[in-house]
């Protein structure tokens, strides 16, 4: 073995260059924050193929007084840091590599101008090696070309995507720093094209600019938005947050910020999605930007090289002040829904259907002749509904003009006996009958389970049910957990359980073993990760499905408008107990513009 010895300088910066210099979103990322912490108040960066070849970033911030640019392209060499703050940290870049970093992989020029100098001062480096400095033209502020990224490590050039997969994440990059400074105008380029112009707005102190989160995330979720804002113990949260029947399979338009800095932390990501809880289904994720604020002494921002990580010095007060604000922000507005009906559909879309001529309506108005099999329809939902969705009246006629029928409108009836159709005062309202009122039953046992046991009905006859030896003994291990749902089981035998209580919302006739297995497989996904109350109320949901009426069941127009009426007084009824819609509207000016009357 060769013995200890110092590395040389450029050997050292090309090190530490694979950590901060990942790829040329990594450079725009290190450039734009330079900017922002020089007090910039425009940022352009413009990009040649894909960053590659050229990353090039101008500012109108501060600058770097010429003396001091030798300095700059040094290792560990900051204006951001006092020697004592290392734990009061309040800028975004404070380490000091990524101006080395970069020149150390590519040919790079950095020309700067302070308020007040004469003119510009230039300085060059290739593969680390630097030039004099010079004087240059230039405006106030700070212009670096990065160009030929990773020409002196061409291996790290076969990690990277294509051309426009490296665009898109240099865009992501200013998209997410945009969305912490809307008081700064971004623009950027690729290749000559423009693809983000946001010009400066006046900085809100209280809620992100919704008009940039339009323009970044999408008109869709401004929208669906709901504000978020809690203070306690020192720490303040703000952002604008999607409803629950607007989410993504992916977390790229989830934007979270601590003391302004982007970061993607795993203990806000799961506060967040802990938050939204049984409204989301489990591989769907919310949208939405989220900013907390706490002293920078209480938080950790030198974890990662990137900076993309921290440390929370108190993370249960995170916790608490994350969950609470939002399950808050999400009750005030549950039975807002974000669903929309689509509208490309035009003429010669509605051509093809209404010249069929189909040989019954497809839409059952209340008590319209029953098929055979379906003698049940007449009764109730599946069993006596709960209190709160017995019918005001047995009236199957609309409500008369002039009588506010609630914001779902009053039921004119049911197409193909699952989506009830109902009149609002602004238009037209399509609900799930099976989702809303799985939501309403699931809210009913959560309720029952909060006040000290779900309600639960002796069964007259107990039911012996034949199980699968490994779903028997999931089931039976939970027994204790089950019985505080109003399920009692016990063993029968080496194969079967005997059920001799059920909860009493699943109605007269639930069908015990499909409930079983479902619950069985429920248990089992979520193991012991959960804690016992989480454990139960995901329980809960599975037994709100089977208790629920479902598609296909034919319900009458009283019936219906009772649904409407307790979708309206039950929280979070805009989505079921999976995260779907349960209920679409289509406006006046939504129908207008179908039928082309406008």
């Amino acid at each position: 073995m060769s013995p200890i010895r110092r590395l040389p300088d450029r050997i050292v910066n090309r090190i530490a260059a694979g950590e901060v210099v990942e790829r040329p979103a990594s450079v725009v990322k290190e450039l734009v924050e330079n900017a922002i912490d020089a007090g910039a108040r425009r940022i352009a960066v413009a990009l040649e193929e894909g960053g590659r070849r050229l990353v090039l970033v101008e500012d109108d911030g501060c600058g770097i007084p010429e003396a001091e640019l030798p300095l700059a392209l040094e290792r560990h060499a900051t204006s951001k840091l006092d020697d004592e703050q290392l734990l009061r940290i309040t800028t975004l870049g404070f380490r000091g590599e990524a101006l080395p970093s970069i020149a150390a992989v590519s040919r790079f020029t950095l020309t700067s101008r302070t308020r007040g100098a004469p003119h510009a001062a230039r300085i060059r480096a290739e593969a680390g090696r630097l030039s004099g400095v010079e004087p240059a033209a230039g405006p106030l502020g700070t212009r670096v070309e990065v160009r030929d990224l990773f020409f002196a490590t061409p291996a790290r050039l076969a990690f990277l995507k294509g051309e426009r997969s490296e665009t898109r994440m240099a865009r992501a990059v200013v998209e997410r720093l945009a969305l912490a400074r809307p008081d700064i105008a971004f623009r950027l380029s690729a290749d000559g094209r423009s693809l983000l112009d946001l010009p400066a707005e006046p900085l809100a102190a209280a809620t992100p600019s919704l008009d940039r989160a339009a323009r970044i995330i999408g008109r869709d979720f401004v929208e669906a938005a709901i504000i978020v804002e809690a203070e306690a113990k020192g720490l303040r949260l703000s952002g604008v947050l999607s409803l629950p029947t607007l989410s993504r399979n992916h977390l790229q338009d989830q934007h979270l910020f601590v003391n302004g800095r982007p970061v993607r932390d795993p203990l806000l990501g799961s506060c967040l999605r802990a938050a939204y809880g049984d409204l989301l289904p489990h591989d769907r994720q919310p949208v939405g930007v989220l900013f907390l604020c706490l002293p920078p002494e209480r938080v950790d921002v030198n974890v990662h090289p990137q900076k993309s990580e921290v440390r929370f010095r108190e993370p249960d007060v995170v916790r608490g002040l994350v969950i609470g604000a939002v399950r808050r922000a999400l009750a005030e507005h549950g039975h807002r829904s974000a669903a929309r009906l689509p509208l490309g559909a035009g003429r010669r879309g509605f051509q093809s259907a209404a010249m069929r001529s189909p040989s019954r309506s497809s839409m059952s108005p209340a008590r319209a002749a029953s098929p055979a099999g379906l003698a049940e329809a007449s009764a109730p939902f599946d069993g006596a509904p709960p209190p709160s969705l017995e019918p005001a009246s047995t009236s199957a006629a609309p409500a008369l003009a002039g009588e506010d029928p609630g914001p779902l409108g009053r039921a004119l009836g049911c197409l193909h006996d699952t989506w009830i159709v109902a009149q609002s005062a602004d238009g037209l309202v399509l609900v799930d009958q099976h989702a809303a009122h799985e939501r309403i039953v699931y809210e009913r046992l959560k309720q029952q389970l909060r006040a000290g046991g779900v309600a639960r009905q002796l069964l007259l006859v107990p039911q012996v049910v034949e199980l699968p030896a490994a779903v028997r003994e999931v089931l039976l291990a939970r027994a204790a957990e089950l019985a505080e749902l109003g399920l009692a089981i016990d063993g029968f035998g080496p194969e079967a359980v005997v059920v001799r209580e059920v909860p009493a919302l699943l109605g007269e006739a639930p069908d015990i073993a499909a409930l079983l297995h479902d619950l069985a497989h429920e248990l089992a996904e979520l193991g012991e990760a959960l804690s016992l109350r989480a454990r139960l109320e995901q329980v809960l949901a599975t037994i709100a499905c089977h208790g629920s009426v479902r598609a296909g069941r034919r319900l009458s127009l009283a019936e219906m408008d009772a649904l409407l009426r307790a979708m309206e007084r039950t929280p979070y009824s805009a989505q079921c107990n999976h995260g779907r819609p349960t209920w679409v509207r289509l406006s006046r000016a939504d129908l207008e513009k179908l039928f082309e009357r406008r």
